[in-house]
């Protein structure tokens, strides 16, 4: 399908995953339940800049009521956040390491994670934001018992399952009668 077909905007089309990695890394049941259980979110990659998208979303989810925990070792605060050069300085237990990085620069990340698991700091989610696959890290991940979510955006995400998206006229492929409660 091609953009001329008509449905080059559907949700489902967001991801470059074949058929088995999308029910592997995209399973809707694990993004419902992350973004109803989590309240601390690091963002690996977080830009001071306001005209980036990792910006954008850490401010939606800062809005939404979220913790957000900016990683740049360029930076001290960004959103009057202060910012932790690494996963592994962060002394408080997170619940989703949310990467705004390269692919190349997962593996690191991912064995920061996996090491605040097996010291018993946490257990946090990996979530690769829209474009950033790398899938030997993912397996990596599961097989250290974390959860992972390859190829989507948080806030889209967030915006499909638990926001407003479907009122601003989105398709977000969800149907229903309830109203967003305020």
């Amino acid at each position: 399908m091609g953009f001329g077909s008509g449905v080059s905007c559907a949700v489902s089309l967001n991801t470059s995953l074949k058929p088995e990695d999308r029910a592997r890394y995209q399973d809707v049941a694990q993004i419902n339940h992350l973004l109803e259980s989590s309240r601390t979110i690091a963002l690996v990659g977080l830009s001071s800049d306001r005209q980036k998208a990792s910006y954008f979303v850490a401010g939606y989810l800062k809005d939404e009521g979220y913790r957000i925990v900016p990683v740049n070792p360029k930076a001290e605060t960004i959103l009057g956040e202060k910012v932790y050069p690494d996963i592994a300085s962060i002394p408080f237990p997170i619940d989703i390491i949310d990467i705004f990085r390269p692919p190349q620069d997962v593996d690191a990340i991912v064995d920061q994670a996996i090491a605040r698991k097996e010291k018993g700091i946490d257990s946090p989610a990996i979530w690769m934001q829209l474009r950033i696959i790398n899938l030997p890290a993912a397996e990596r991940a599961l097989a250290a018992g974390l959860t992972v979510i390859v190829d989507k955006c948080v806030k889209m995400e967030h915006g499909r399952y638990r926001g407003g998206l479907h009122f601003a006229g989105m398709n977000t492929e969800i149907i229903s009668a309830r109203k967003r409660a305020r």
